[in-house]
């Protein structure tokens, strides 16, 4: 039996790779623009970076991470979220030395064993922004501006947003205290999960996605009730800021996300019932993991369900001309020089191909008709004699003859038409 990818993979093909590449180069120019540089982590993590990062009692630790034992018997965890390992690779590198807000940007694949569904899989692709050192709420609105470009940019419409504002380590114990009180009369109807969670962290079970526990919760008391004068202060700030850009928000009292390092903002951005990205801010993290302490704030959103959502919404990526030049052969002799003139062609930027199969010369045209090759070109005795050949563009058959040695005539041809 044939090798197959495992449950919850998927390959990302030569004729699909254009779309991510579309996608990752966009991505890129927006967050350029809001003063984000890339940053790259490992693939895997020492398992405490989580456990202290997201949460032990997060269903991603608890549930969904890949760990496992290395040969030095260290347990190591591919990444789940790439915010953690953003924050090690601040702290390990000492950039809380340097000016701050320190803001970058990264794609990244993630790892968490969960049910295989439409646009989730147990390996997807995010991308995500994290600034550090800032601790305005101005820059809470600009993480959502960022988010936000991205599918206006796109060209994806009818997104809402909502928002919430969780607490901090000072008025959360507050907040705990009426959930736990509110819980107890309801214990007994818990999932086992959430029953462990209720002295540990309460907040975690609102997120529980047990109908049991759902319906227990939705009379629950609001966090955003609970808050302190600090908290609230930042998140009408906040709300000043979204006004100012424009920007319509609904407040959602039952936003919490799914992590534990969040403190007050929290932000969702949703496309038909789905939630496309989430984000928020986590001012204790740094902190935890053993850097300063130092405010934060940053978003995620899946690269699978981005693509996704365009297609849903009939957005079609623009496909660029694989191959500029066919260069078709006769011969032994005019294959040699159709492999001289492609090498040249290519140091000026121009994607040829040739034939590398043996297929006579009908064959080799059909082939270049199915790789949309933009322009062809087929070289003989008398072109090779003559040093001209009729350039052949393929969307309109209209044919240029140029001097083979040439080579920046041949290359501004194609390229005045691609």
């Amino acid at each position: 039996m044939a090798i197959q990818a495992p449950k919850g993979t998927k390959d990302l093909l030569p004729t699909e790779s254009y779309k991510w590449q579309y996608l990752e180069e966009n991505l890129r120019k927006i967050a350029h623009t809001y003063g984000c540089r890339e940053i790259r982590t490992p693939i895997f993590e020492s398992t405490e970076l989580f456990l202290r990062g997201v949460g032990e009692t997060t269903d991603v630790v608890q549930k969904e991470m890949y760990t496992f034992e290395d040969k030095g018997g260290r347990s190591v965890t591919l990444k789940p979220e790439g915010t953690s390992p953003a924050v090690r690779a601040f702290i390990e590198s000492s950039l809380f030395n340097e000016a701050q807000p320190t803001k970058m940007y990264y794609f990244t694949p993630v790892f968490r064993y969960e049910n295989v569904q439409k646009g989730r899989l147990r390996q997807h692709h995010q991308f995500g922004v994290e600034v550090f050192g800032a601790k305005d709420a101005a820059q809470d609105a600009e993480i959502i501006s960022l988010a936000m470009s991205v599918f206006k940019n796109l060209g994806i419409k009818g997104l809402k947003l909502n928002i919430n504002n969780i607490g901090c380590e000072k008025c959360r114990p507050k907040y705990n205290k009426a959930l736990i009180e509110y819980l107890n009369s309801s214990k007994d109807d818990l999932c086992g999960t959430c029953l462990t969670r209720l002295e540990k962290n309460p907040l975690r079970i609102l997120d529980c996605k047990v109908d049991k526990c759902k319906e227990i919760t939705k009379n629950a008391p609001l966090i955003i009730d609970h808050v302190c004068d600090e908290c609230k202060e930042h998140f009408e700030e906040l709300k000043g800021y979204l006004e100012a850009l424009g920007m319509e928000y609904t407040v959602n009292p039952f936003i919490v996300r799914g992590l534990d390092y969040y403190t007050k903002t929290v932000f969702e951005i949703i496309n038909k019932d789905i939630t496309v990205c989430g984000g928020g801010r986590y001012d204790r993290l740094i902190g935890e993991v053993g850097g300063p302490t130092m405010p934060a704030v940053g978003f995620g959103m899946g690269i699978e369900r981005l693509l996704l959502t365009l297609s849903e919404e009939g957005i079609e990526i623009p496909e660029p001309v694989h191959i500029h030049l066919y260069v078709g052969s006769m011969d032994l002799e005019s294959k040699k020089e159709a492999l001289k003139l492609a090498n040249k062609l290519r140091g000026e930027g121009i994607a040829c191909e040739i034939d590398v199969t043996g297929r006579n010369l009908k064959p080799q045209m059909k082939y270049a008709n199915k790789i949309k090759a933009a322009f062809t070109v087929i070289l003989g005795s008398t072109e090779i004699e003559e040093r001209k050949a009729n350039f052949k563009r393929m969307s309109d058959g209209e044919i240029t003859n140029i001097s083979l040695d040439d080579i920046e005539a041949i290359a501004k041809l194609i390229k005045e038409s691609l």
